[in-house]
């Protein structure tokens, strides 16, 4: 009883209207629902040439460092784990269409996140979000949803490379397209019905199934001890990313985390009811510090940026409202290391449907655009359609920020472009004119 009332002390249960079984409850529903990043995570990061089993073992550790961090320092049932969508441009983009190492590709997302920690340092992190007008703000969400959701159906084989038309249907024989088609659907149906933990549902359906129809998939066991980290912790080239040709890659990250993070924090708090009208809420300062250090330690170590999760909201609505859900969530996080030969074992297809229903729930912010207006609705158009297309979201940020200016000053509404826009504008045709 002691124990459990100093827990009440430390995280003001009564005040919040919660209790320790709440909380607990409330973390594990959390958990279960995004503990799918530690199998498509390293799915992902391995096809840019990284070792799975060690970014298994990194993703976890850095979610749950991450994710107690953010229990302890700012009271919020928020977590953290890598960010879906970074991992798949640094991977599919940077190292995959540009061919830079991944040691390089890397250090680009570390110069980033280093940026979001200046921003958040100089308190000019949601200056800057509050003045990037909405539908581009939307254009990005949406297209890298757009993007992920691609990368999903390749991931598959739902959508293969075709010479004649750039892209077409794969082949509806293979077991393995119907395996990653069941996938999604298992996914989105018990999404639709309110069941939280669709996505970890699917991926050990779809891997045990893939235990029988595919013969490339071997059963190395369930449970051992961490392997050596050596192959990925310490060999991320942060000098060799400082690089004129990749600062629009960095400038890219630094944009997608800054949308991405803070959208996040500003949707999870005010589901939880503990943020008002403008989007403030307690220790908002503390929140922003450890989302933003987080973010550089997890490139630092190779797990790719780390981010706030909107799957938080699973817990908040269950009733987490302190930070004993954050920290409950961080504790499984640490145990699940203990499960790396899982990670060898999942298939890119069987966590390709997860990449698919990231992808539908960002892009359904699109709803936001005033469509009636060209000016907002053909930049967010632009922004949302270049980044799959395009297979960058670097360029898709570019011509939506580019769009946008031309579409104001075109119609004699130049008043609505602030400085901001246009110098992201002007650094990015000057990309364009000098760098192609």
């Amino acid at each position: 009883m002691e124990h459990q009332s100093s827990l009440q002390r430390f995280f003001q249960l009564k005040q919040h209207n919660s209790s320790v079984k709440t909380e607990i409850i409330a973390g594990l529903t959390t958990f279960f629902t995004m503990v799918y990043i530690v199998f498509v995570n390293p799915s992902i990061l391995g096809d840019a040439g990284m070792d799975k089993q060690v970014v298994f073992v990194t993703t976890c550790l850095i979610a749950g460092l991450g994710t107690i961090a953010m229990g302890l320092f700012s009271n919020l049932p928020i977590a953290l784990a890598p960010a879906m969508g970074l991992n798949a441009f640094f991977a599919y983009v940077v190292v995959g269409k540009l061919g830079y190492s991944w040691q390089i590709g890397m250090g680009a997302i570390f110069w980033g996140s280093v940026g979001l920690l200046l921003l958040t340092l100089f308190q000019i992190r949601y200056w800057l979000m509050a003045s990037i007008p909405l539908s581009l703000r939307v254009g990005i969400g949406a297209g890298i949803g757009f993007f992920i959701a691609l990368i999903g159906f390749k991931n598959m084989g739902l959508v293969v490379a075709n010479p004649a038309t750039l892209v077409a249907l794969g082949d509806l024989h293979d077991p393995k397209v119907l395996l990653g088609i069941l996938g999604f659907f298992i996914i989105v149906v018990l999404a639709a019905r309110n069941i939280f933990s669709g996505v970890l549902v699917s991926i050990v359906t779809i891997t045990a199934l893939a235990l029988y129809f595919d013969q490339n998939v071997i059963f190395q066991g369930i449970i051992s001890m961490p392997p050596s980290l050596d192959a990925v912790v310490g060999k991320v080239d942060i000098a060799g990313a400082l690089d004129t040709a990749l600062l629009g890659i960095i400038f890219s990250f630094l944009l997608v985390n800054l949308f991405d993070s803070s959208g996040t924090l500003l949707g999870v708090t005010d589901k939880a009811g503990i943020s008002d009208a403008q989007g403030r809420f307690p220790k908002m300062k503390q929140a922003l510090y450890v989302d933003s250090v987080s973010a550089v330690s997890g490139s630092f170590i190779g797990t790719s940026a780390i981010s706030t999760y909107v799957e938080s909201g699973a817990g908040v609505s269950v009733g987490g409202r302190t930070g004993m859900t954050a920290v409950t969530v961080g504790v499984l996080f640490l145990l699940t290391i203990f499960f790396s030969p899982l990670a060898a074992l999942v298939p890119a297809y069987a966590t390709a449907g997860a990449l698919v229903y990231v992808g539908i729930l960002m892009a359904s912010s699109l709803i936001k655009v005033k469509w009636e207006d060209l000016t907002e609705a053909a930049p967010a158009f632009i922004t949302a359609a270049m980044m799959p297309f395009t297979y960058s979201i670097t360029e898709g940020i570019a011509f939506g920020f580019i769009s946008y200016c031309i579409m104001k000053a075109g119609t004699g509404r130049l008043k609505e472009i602030n400085g901001p826009v246009w110098v992201v504008s002007l650094l990015f045709l000057i990309k364009f004119i000098w760098v192609g």
